[in-house]
């Protein structure tokens, strides 16, 4: 039962930052352009589609900072309008240190002769490791995503994502690491309804089979919105995860999660801000959570050039540990 609810409503803070864990891809969760706008942009007095069901706390998880610790250096490099490659490298204390290269082929908006060709995002680091993803527009409705990640020479993930959305529904199906010697298999369901211009109602349902378990989880989820702020819940067997998100103005905004794991029997409660600059071209995130840590990540624009310094900071005060991080970003 172990692995349904690893999958059951993805990981939030509780881990983090202070872990020995490699830190992920860039492109772990889903992509950005696979999710839907802001419902309150709909202006057209039919309901909305409610977007992904993997992008239900994403306001709030956008103003939290991201780990940064050790030297981290990426340069990225736009090759053409859809293309795109980086190369990453990390020295780090704590965690094994590596080198990345990324290589992305975006889908384009710019020409209707390219809107429904696929997206193709590839990433190997000096490990060995691979992770591949495949995005396609299969109709104007249906999309499918197929991922495969190996650690070194063994296969940890292959998965295969099927996406339906109608005008006011998502739902969609994902099968994970099918194995016919093994007789096994999970399988994860997610459907969204929108219920009002701001409310939406749903659920996800994780079903694992394998010769020595069986089992599933039934999680529910609903999410309600205005222009200004975002509040979400998703409670099941698993445990529980509650988000706020308020935008203040337009350079601050603020976040506040709950997360409560059956699995480890640990709750956590954290807060998170953003706040921007944009006359010096600075963004700072922070953070504070009940397991007593503090941390804090600022990125700054070094015009004229086309790079982005990044410094952070994380304290433990309860395990006396510490995490300083420094970063640059170049094109």
């Amino acid at each position: 039962m172990g692995s349904v609810l690893a999958l059951s409503s993805g990981p939030g803070h509780q881990n983090w930052p202070f872990s020995t864990d490699r830190p992920p891809s860039r492109w772990d969760a889903h992509p950005a352009h696979w999710d839907s706008p802001p419902r309150w942009e709909r202006r057209d007095g039919r309901l909305p589609n409610p977007g992904s069901f993997h992008s239900l706390h994403r306001s709030c998880k956008d103003v939290f900072p991201q780990q940064i610790e050790g030297v981290k250096m990426i340069v990225n490099k736009t090759l053409s309008s859809f293309f795109k490659i980086s190369h990453a490298l990390h020295l780090s204390a704590v965690s094994p240190s590596y080198y990345r290269f990324h290589v992305e082929h975006l889908q384009s908006d710019d020409y209707s002769k390219d809107k429904d060709a696929p997206a193709l995002i590839g990433e190997m680091d000096s490990s060995g490791s691979l992770n591949a993803h495949a995005l396609l527009n299969l109709t104007e409705r249906v999309r499918a995503r197929t991922v495969f990640q190996t650690q070194q020479s063994q296969f940890v993930t292959w998965q295969f994502e099927t996406e339906y959305r109608g005008n006011d529904f998502t739902a969609a199906v994902t099968v994970a690491n099918p194995d016919v010697l093994r007789e096994s298999v999970i399988l994860v369901a997610h459907f969204l309804q929108s219920v009002t211009s701001g409310l939406v109602l749903g659920g996800e349902l994780v079903y694992h089979r394998g010769r020595a378990e069986e089992g599933g989880i039934l999680t529910l989820a609903g999410q309600y919105s205005r222009p200004n702020w975002v509040a979400t819940l998703n409670a099941g067997k698993g445990g529980a995860h509650a988000s706020y998100y308020h935008r203040a103005n337009k350079q601050i905004q603020v976040g506040v999660e709950f997360e409560a794991s059956t699995r480890t029997q640990e709750t956590t409660t954290s807060f998170g801000y953003q706040m921007e600059l944009p006359e010096a071209n600075m963004v700072f995130r922070g953070m504070i959570n009940s397991r007593c840590i503090i941390g804090g990540v600022l990125e700054k624009r070094l015009t004229p050039l086309p790079a982005t310094l990044i410094m952070g900071a994380f304290v433990n005060h309860r395990g006396d540990k510490l995490q300083v991080g420094l970063g640059i970003n170049v094109g």
